[in-house]
């Protein structure tokens, strides 16, 4: 039972028209137009995360993909109007190890708090949504990634307007989640500023501390974000939802073998 998993007393997800529901999504909303992000520190229960680890650990050590790749922050080869050498599309690396929904436990705590059709409905009535559906696609619906000593996730925009993601372990040292707020728009690309990012050089960055057993939930899209290097034995391991407006979507297979190494 997810009650006994999740702290729900806290994070009344599965009650949001009652005060304390409303509450908490008018809270969530806040924080989003203020801070482009919100959390529920605490939403898995202290007791569960070593067992929702451990179900999964097999999986991580025998069959995750590893996804080592130079990038740049647009995760594309060349962008109209900027030369090749522009400080804006400097080379990153990103390593990690991934597995997906399909090689996962059908009954792993992960699984079940995505299916649970209150999560997808507590989303949704944050980021003012009509509804939310889950992913079809069996690979690409929930991803669990974990980030080794000296790998790193780096700088990135996220295709998607919201990502949604749930810390399952938290590493010795490293692996702080540093953000940029709106360093885009739709109608201004900010290449200059994208530049001072990468470099070193905007006073706006900030970084979020995330404790294991955190839902974090930001707009990624216009977002410009980054996990440093993992320090020490114990790796970062992080759950990734992929919820759509529309139902029934999927990858292609071509950005099945991109993400993942294999199309099914």
């Amino acid at each position: 039972m997810l009650n006994n998993d999740l702290d729900l007393e806290r994070h009344p997800l599965d009650g949001l028209d009652t005060p304390a529901g409303e509450a908490l999504v008018a809270r969530c909303r806040s924080d989003l137009a203020r801070n482009g992000m919100f959390n529920l520190e605490g939403l898995i229960r202290p007791a569960a995360l070593p067992r929702a680890v451990a179900g999964l650990r097999p999986v991580l050590d025998s069959a995750a993909f590893e996804h080592k790749r130079s990038h740049n922050i647009y995760f594309r080869k060349d962008i109209a109007g900027l030369a090749p050498d522009h400080p804006a599309l400097r080379q990153v690396t990103t390593i990690n190890h991934t597995i997906c929904a399909d090689q996962m436990p059908a009954d792993t705590l992960v699984l079940q708090i995505y299916e649970w059709p209150a999560m997808a409905a507590f989303l949704a009535a944050t980021m003012g949504k009509p509804r939310l559906h889950t992913m079809a696609d069996p690979l690409a619906r929930v991803n669990v990634m974990e980030y080794r000593a000296g790998e790193a996730l780096n700088w990135h925009f996220d295709r998607s307007e919201f990502t949604t993601t749930l810390l399952l372990q938290a590493p010795e040292a490293g692996g702080v989640f540093e953000y940029r707020s709106d360093l885009r728009t739709e109608s201004n690309p900010n290449y200059a500023g994208v530049a001072a990012l990468i470099e070193g050089r905007d006073p706006q960055l900030k970084t979020q501390p995330l404790a294991a057993g955190t839902l974090n939930v930001f707009r990624g899209k216009n977002t410009a974000h980054r996990v440093t290097p993992i320090e020490g034995k114990i790796p970062r391991v992080i759950a990734v939802f992929s919820y759509y407006e529309q139902p029934d979507v999927m990858f292609t297979p071509e950005e099945r073998t991109g993400f993942y190494g294999r199309a099914g």
